[in-house]
């Protein structure tokens, strides 16, 4: 009896865990709230695509082109389309994102639009290394910066979120299995 009570327990604990997070995984069904977006919408150069692959049972989304400084460009996007703010509706303080995340030695960025920046130039962000093999990136929300001040981050008020590779010359090839926000 107390073995089933324990056993109960642990699932339960498990369940609220669990029930923290936000777990977005790429697949099939929401890759249409994912667009692909780059420096050529404003003159730039840079040119690559945004592709849902697959990796046995994994789908990801993959990231790939060649990212250009000429004519004031320099990036590449997937940007989600659907609000974060919503799909969390504030029951959790959010304070992070996790990312299962593959690529080509190359740093990477996340760039996260609130209801309080006001345009495209105005957004946080944190930068990741996305290595040859799959790994998870923890990014806590307290180590985003903000482009223009020393404002920080609330998790709880992110309107769009992107992948970007941006910045610098480079070939970019950057895959992501899975987005995880948590508390």
């Amino acid at each position: 009896m107390r073995l089933l009570i324990l056993i109960i327990f642990i699932n339960l604990i498990t369940l609220e865990i669990f029930a923290k997070e936000i777990f977005l995984p790429f697949n099939k069904e929401n890759a249409k709230f994912w667009t692909y977006i780059s420096d050529r919408t404003m003159g730039g150069v840079s040119n690559g695509q945004a592709v849902l692959d697959q990796d046995g049972e994994t789908y990801f989304a993959r990231l790939i082109g060649d990212v250009s400084t000429d004519n004031n460009g320099g990036f590449i996007q997937l940007r989600s389309t659907l609000s974060f703010a919503k799909i969390n509706n504030n029951e959790n303080i959010l304070k992070g994102v996790r990312l299962n995340t593959r690529g080509n030695g190359e740093t990477y960025h996340i760039f996260i639009r609130t209801s309080e920046t006001r345009s495209y130039r105005d957004f946080f962000y944190a930068t990741f290394i996305a290595n040859p093999n799959w790994a998870i990136v923890d990014l806590p929300f307290k180590e985003f910066k903000h482009r223009f001040s020393n404002k920080s981050l609330d998790g709880n008020d992110i309107q769009t979120f992107g992948i970007v590779a941006y910045g610098r010359d480079f070939f970019s090839d950057v895959s992501v299995s899975a987005i995880t926000f948590y508390d």
